[in-house]
């Protein structure tokens, strides 16, 4: 089974051109005001109206509330929603439930438990699990994800997941193979890992991200 892409953190459509011609199965658009890569629903629309069938367009959200939701899906811009934040599994299953579209849920590691904990709170409301970095305590700048830091691929080593999942959290064109080796990972997520500068992508560094996972 050959390795699926998504791109994130998506703001322009040459960002989003790229990614599409690159292969990527997924793309991302944040609606999450604090990060650098945000972008209002109304923009996210517009260049989800640019992106084939064939590649799901993923809203990325954190602790999002119901109006919050409810302006990105009203345009039917969305196949995927991706929970970001310290949402319960109850809420998680209550935006399930409201946006009729498959949540993939974000899980942040810095343990082993960390990801067996999250299997057993999240693994019947979600679809999909995102493994994630904790992002550092000490870093005034860090944001729930697209921080640029791996985290110890060991620790995912023998862990059954039930649900379909994604290998994210400092991932580049140059590391993207180890990880994938390390982890018996069949999908993964960059955002910072293909940008020129905080929250600017590089279509080169897309390309080059896409060129290395079709190699796996």
């Amino acid at each position: 089974m050959a390795i699926v892409a998504k791109i994130c953190g998506l703001r322009t459509e040459e960002a989003v051109q790229a990614a599409v011609a690159g292969g990527a199965r997924y793309v991302g658009f944040m609606g999450y005001p604090p990060s650098p890569r945000h972008i209002a629903f109304h923009e996210a629309e517009k260049l989800a109206a640019v992106v084939p069938a064939h590649v799901l367009r993923v809203g990325v959200f954190v602790d999002p509330s119901d109006d919050l939701l409810g302006e990105w899906l009203e345009g039917g811009a969305l196949d995927m929603l991706q929970l970001h934040g310290t949402e319960s599994a109850q809420r998680v299953a209550r935006i399930r439930k409201i946006a009729e579209l498959p949540v993939m849920k974000v899980v942040h590691v810095a343990t082993r438990e960390d990801v067996e904990q999250a299997i057993a709170v999240y693994g019947a409301v979600v679809d999909r699990f995102m493994f994630e970095a904790t992002p550092l305590a000490d870093d005034p700048r860090a944001l729930p994800g697209g921080n640029g830091v791996p985290f110890d691929w060991r620790i995912l080593e023998g862990i059954t997941v039930p649900k379909p999942w994604m290998l994210a959290g400092g991932l580049t064109p140059e590391n993207v193979a180890a990880a994938v080796h390390a982890t018996g990972a069949r999908a993964v997520d960059v955002s910072s890992g293909v940008e020129s500068a905080r929250g600017v992508k590089s279509a080169e560094r897309i390309r080059a991200f896409l060129a290395a996972t079709a190699k796996l």
